[in-house]
């Protein structure tokens, strides 16, 4: 597409919006020289762009039926077959579909994204292909992936597994859905603030979120590059750590990643916990919303980790109490400057860039009024605090993360592992057609109570599922030092193997 000089009367306005006073020789200079300067975007077009062949052969699928969709989880299904031999070899994976596959519709949950389909494979993709394994499709998320509840989908909610009309959890909600049913054996989602840590919870999976930069984002649709998270949720720990042995490790385009820790996770899984330190986070009980059942549940599979020899204490991380603030700035700033400001995937990074989704996107104000409330609140607000204070509270946000971390850290150095409930809650149930906005917004953020702190810290966090109330699962999060995901999946699996968890 060429790239047209401006009119003299589009460059005055510009020059106004920008505050610069230009008189008639002023502006008449700078109308030439943007014209001259034009060439390079001239050269840009013409040169070809690079992209990672495409090897292995798909259709688009199919966009499921309602009967083939009980929980509406699936946005497409497909077959998609990998090499012949690997690690995943006949093991069916489903993606959220924030990741990009390649000749097949994605939609991010919004109408927004509806009719574009990606020319490429995300990293995550490849891995897994080339790994033996099939890619069944893509599974519906929140609007942008910016939900922790699973209602704000643009095809209608996805529904818990375990009971219909309640919450499955988000941002990847299809995800856990699928897996709990078994209709595939892996997922992977991703997670900026508890997105796939609290559909793991409320659905009773396995879900990781690793070391941030240890999975490469590549070919994901992002929200902040400092909290962008992918990984793996199964229905066991011996899969979710096979999986992220797949997924792991530098791919040399995402700027996430510095020097990515990889370990042979699924080889790493015996030896139990005995002689583990495990802290239970004091401020991670009694969060607003708490049940007091649900932190019960988690206490108790914190006794059974003594029994099983390990020595559990409790810690106190204060400022995790302002996790969700932090978090949320850092995120909501981001959703403008990636969404709003950057067409979806914003500038700033040397990574390889969708400038087919980032085209698709560019006129999304002309359609603003699709964008979900919750993007819409986060706007409103991002915009208006800029306004008024710059990017000051997004600045201090980040300082905020480094205090934070280091009260991580400084409680890791005294125990191997920090334990809390994934979420203080079980499922909700879904808002229903007379729910005020306020209160559809509200439903959407209030599970990442505990879950956003370590999305800035970049700790890797695992919901384990530890019991069930009512009918509903209950999840356990596991915490531990960066790029020791091994110490992690070895506590998990010794509860694993001492207890089902759907008894407990």
């Amino acid at each position: 597409m060429a790239v047209e000089a401006p009119t003299r009367d589009e460059l005055e306005q510009l020059a106004r919006e920008l505050g610069f006073a230009l008189d008639t020789r002023e502006l008449d200079a700078y109308l030439a020289l943007c014209s001259e300067l034009l060439h390079a975007h001239e050269v840009i077009e013409l040169l070809p762009e690079p992209r990672a062949a495409i090897r292995y052969p798909r259709t688009p699928g199919t966009r499921p039926t309602a009967d083939e969709n009980p929980y509406n989880a699936w946005h497409r299904k497909t077959a998609i077959k990998g090499a012949p031999a690997g690690a995943l070899a006949g093991r069916t994976v489903v993606l959220k579909d924030n990741i990009m596959l390649a000749g097949v519709p994605m939609m991010n949950g919004t109408t927004l994204l509806e009719g574009y389909v990606p020319d490429m494979d995300a990293t995550v993709v490849t891995r897994v292909l080339d790994a033996g394994g099939e890619i069944a499709g893509k599974a519906h998320c929140e609007a942008f992936c910016l939900s922790a509840g699973s209602h704000t989908n643009a095809t209608g909610p996805v529904h818990n597994p375990h009971r219909r009309g309640y919450s499955a959890g988000g941002s990847s909600s299809g995800c856990a859905v699928l897996v709990a049913t078994g209709e595939v054996d892996m997922a992977i989602g991703g997670d900026q603030g508890g997105s796939i840590r609290i559909p793991s919870a409320a659905c009773g999976t396995y879900g990781m979120k690793p070391t941030h930069g240890l999975v490469p984002y590549t070919g994901i649709v992002p929200i902040e590059p400092t909290i962008d998270h992918a990984g793996p949720m199964t229905r066991s720990v011996r899969d979710n750590a096979l999986l992220l042995e797949v997924l792991a490790g530098a791919d040399g385009y995402d700027s996430r990643q510095c020097a990515p820790v990889v370990h042979p996770y699924a080889a790493m899984l015996e030896g139990g916990v005995g002689g583990l330190r495990i802290g239970l986070v004091r401020e991670g009980f009694g969060r607003p919303g708490a049940e007091r059942t649900v932190e019960d549940k988690v206490r108790a599979a914190a006794a059974l980790f003594g029994r099983l020899g390990a020595t559990v204490g409790e810690v106190s991380i204060p400022l995790h109490l302002a996790g969700p603030a932090i978090n949320g700035m850092v995120g909501g700033d981001g959703i403008v400057q990636t969404l709003l400001c950057g067409d979806g995937f914003g500038v700033g990074r040397s990574d390889l860039y969708p400038t087919s989704l980032i085209d698709f996107l560019h006129g999304w104000r002309r359609r603003a009024a699709e964008l979900p409330a919750t993007v819409k609140v986060a706007a409103l607000l991002a915009i208006f605090v800029r306004s008024r204070h710059g990017v000051r509270y997004y600045a201090k946000a980040m300082n905020l993360a480094r205090a934070l971390t280091a009260e991580y850290d400084a409680a890791l150095g005294h125990c191997d592992l920090l334990l809390m409930p994934t979420m203080p809650m079980t499922a909700a149930p879904l808002p229903g057609t007379e729910t005020s906005l306020e209160e559809l917004v509200r439903r959407a953020f209030e599970p990442v109570v505990n879950t956003g702190a370590t999305n800035v810290t970049h700790h890797p966090a695992l919901s384990v599922p530890c019991g069930m109330r009512d009918g509903l699962p209950v999840g356990m999060m596991l915490v531990g030092r960066r790029h020791d995901e091994p110490t992690i999946y070895r506590a998990a699996y010794a509860f694993e193997q001492a207890a089902d968890w759907m008894a407990l």
